[in-house]
This record gives C-alpha cells, sequence and structure tokens, in this order.
C-alpha cells in the first residue's frame, strides 16, 4: 500500500500564495506521475496540475501562470506552489500518485491523500 501525506494549505487573501507538499511512502512502490486535484463544495473534484517523473507537467487552464507543481523524486514528494490566489481557488487539495509495486510491476494504481484545505479570502 502506499501513503499520501500532505501538509500546507490554510487560509490565505486574494492575491497571496500558498503552498502544499505531499509525501508518499510505500515499501516496494515507485512513484509514477503525480499530482493534485481539487474539490470545491458542491462540485466534481477536478484536475489542477500533474508531473510525470521526468517532470513533464500539466495544468489546468485555470490555473496556468499561477500555480507550479514540482517534484523530488528521491523523496517521492510531490510540491504545489500557488500564487495569486483566488476565492475561486477554494477547495481541498487532494494529492495523487500512481504507484507500480516491484510484486506487479505491470500494475499501476493511483492512490490518493486525504486532502488539505486550502481557503482564500476576498
Amino acid at each position: 500500500q502506499v501513503q499520501l501525506v500532505e501538509s500546507g494549505g490554510g487560509l490565505v487573501q486574494a492575491g497571496g500564495s500558498l503552498g502544499v507538499s505531499c509525501a508518499a511512502a510505500g515499501s516496494g512502490f515507485s512513484m509514477n506521475a503525480m499530482g493534485w486535484f481539487r474539490q470545491a463544495p458542491g462540485k466534481q473534484r477536478e484536475l489542477v496540475a500533474t508531473i510525470t517523473r521526468g517532470g513533464n507537467t500539466n495544468y489546468a487552464y485555470s490555473v496556468k501562470g499561477r500555480f507550479t507543481i514540482s517534484r523530488d523524486n528521491a523523496k517521492n514528494t510531490v510540491y504545489l506552489q500557488m500564487k495569486d490566489l483566488k476565492p475561486e481557488d477554494t477547495a481541498v487539495y487532494y494529492c495523487c500518485a500512481d504507484a507500480r509495486s516491484s510484486v506487479t510491476p505491470m500494475l499501476t494504481l493511483r492512490y490518493w491523500g486525504q486532502g488539505t484545505q486550502v481557503t482564500v479570502s476576498s
């Protein structure tokens, strides 16, 4: 099993910056793509950003130019730096990792963190 532990988040005023991080742990697992999704009240979970093991990134249009995703492969940790935050960025942010076990290397499963709240006040 893979466990994802998120940290960061909190309350920030509009226009401010905030960072969240997520550390993945799992004996015998390697992490492929990692990323962040978010879910606002009454809305579906949506993609924020993803990053491959090689560092290729993908962003939702709504966060391009404001959010930066990065990772440290040695620490199995993914980061999301957010700037110029807007009230519509308010949501629970979920970390995810596509992990492959050494026991079943042909199988990749997606694991999720417990979520961390980001609230942007106007």
